[in-house]
């Protein structure tokens, strides 16, 4: 059977050659035939346990950074700092390799310009962060021009979230001809929203602006007004202590400090785009502060923050909860900022309530 037969690699054994050679050849023959099937040859393998006796491989540069810079509200020296030094503490500690942590300070307490900064920064190694308060927040929600950035995909490491109640003296039943008189710094602010609070209950109340702060406490002693707003890690044993009645607790989705209080978006009468409304203020009320990172942060240097991020955590449940507001990471932290960033209809709602109740607008 001409041309079908084996082509071999090898020479044809010598006619008449012994009978042991020509059953070698054939036995070689038969192996050239097989070759083209055959797998290719086989790389050298790694022996069993090699990876368990190998030296343990240093954390990639990748899931964290040898340096990082903490964008910061100012003053210098400010509430913000404060609380960033803590933080920046813990995640030294926290994270798995050293890192350096610089604070850059901008703009004032407000927040907003840093905010910018950030904005324009954002990348994803996870070497930039800022501290957000929740003042930057409410001025995108008033309608402030300077606010430039998005933070909507912003990813929170660390959150500070303290309480806020509506406190006053005796019952909370005003009447058309005896109002409410809420104590509040000006319209711009977020204690405002606990006034459209009021509005939406269908509470008779008018502002008594320019009251901010400590002056708060006493105009209420001096009767020029009748509630005022408190927003602290313990709101409610605050009023308490200033012989107050804590009647409602600002609360936003998913979140009470003070479950024995009433809260306000538990009442009737209240339609939900104004109550995200009303949310979206408490909720800058109550960020304290919170440290972000962009959201473009690659999931395994998010997930090294992270874990250093449950330090912070720990430290700070060691602290007083009078004065410590509570620190929240992860899943939750991020679940609990969300009412910073209302849908578009809360924000015209918000905005429109100001211009009609206290003819305010921004800018």
């Amino acid at each position: 059977m001409a041309g079908r037969g084996i082509h071999s690699p090898f020479p044809a054994p010598p006619q008449g050659g012994a009978p042991r050679g020509r059953r070698a050849w054939l036995r070689l023959a038969g192996a050239a035939a097989l070759m083209p099937a055959l797998a290719p040859p086989l790389r050298a393998q790694p022996q069993p346990g090699a990876a368990a006796l190998a030296p343990a491989s240093p954390v990639p540069a990748s899931l964290a950074p040898d340096s990082a810079t903490l964008l910061l509200p100012g003053p210098e020296g400010g509430a913000a700092a404060q609380w960033a030094r803590g933080v920046a503490a813990a995640l030294e500690r926290g994270l798995p390799h050293a890192v350096a942590l610089r604070t850059v300070t901008l703009g004032g307490p407000d927040g907003v310009t840093a905010a910018n900064r950030f904005a324009t920064l954002e990348a994803g190694d996870g070497r930039t962060l800022l501290v957000l308060p929740g003042l930057a927040a409410h001025a995108r929600l008033v309608g402030e021009s300077r606010a430039q950035f998005q933070p909507e995909g912003w990813l929170p490491l660390c959150v500070s979230w303290q309480g806020a109640v509506l406190a006053g003296r005796g019952v909370l039943a005003p009447t058309a001809a005896r109002p409410l008189r809420l104590a509040l710094p000006g319209p711009d602010a977020p204690e405002a929203a606990a006034l459209l609070a009021l509005d939406l209950l269908g509470l008779p109340a008018i502002p008594v602006f320019g009251i901010a702060g400590g002056a708060a406490a006493a105009a209420l002693a001096q009767g020029v007004a009748d509630a005022m707003v408190i927003a602290a890690p313990a709101a409610a044993a605050q009023a308490d202590r200033q012989r107050l009645l804590p009647w409602l607790e600002l609360d936003t989705p998913g979140r009470r400090e003070n479950p024995e209080v009433p809260a306000a978006s538990a009442l009737p009468a209240i339609r939900p785009a104004p109550l995200a409304a009303a949310q979206a203020g408490f909720a800058a009320l109550r960020l304290r502060a919170a440290l972000m990172l962009p959201g473009l942060t690659s999931a395994d240097v998010v997930a090294a923050w992270r874990r250093a991020a449950l330090l912070w955590q720990e430290d700070e449940a060691k602290q007083p909860a009078e004065t410590t507001a509570p620190a929240l990471v992860g899943a939750e932290a991020r679940a609990t900022i969300a009412p910073l960033c209302p849908a578009a209809d809360a924000v015209l709602a918000y905005r429109e309530w100001l211009l009609r109740r206290l003819r305010w607008q921004a800018g």
